[in-house]
């Protein structure tokens, strides 16, 4: 599984963060940061932190 973020569209409400806070985090500049390319093992909590966001700016691709 890969993320991506459209940045343009996300607006940092962080129920990603709140979802899978082993791959989504906020920076010291309070910036998203996510591992593009997490676990296997960690590709439920991803489903749920694409479905929280509000604005839907996370799409996974699976390989």
């Amino acid at each position: 599984m890969r993320i991506e973020v459209d940045r343009a569209t996300c607006e940092n409400h962080g129920q990603c963060v709140f979802a899978a806070p082993e791959v989504f985090a906020f920076d010291d500049d309070e910036q998203l940061t996510y591992d593009a390319h997490p676990a296997t093992g960690l590709a439920e909590a991803v489903r749920a932190a694409a479905a929280a966001c509000p604005v839907r700016a996370i799409t996974l691709v699976e390989q």
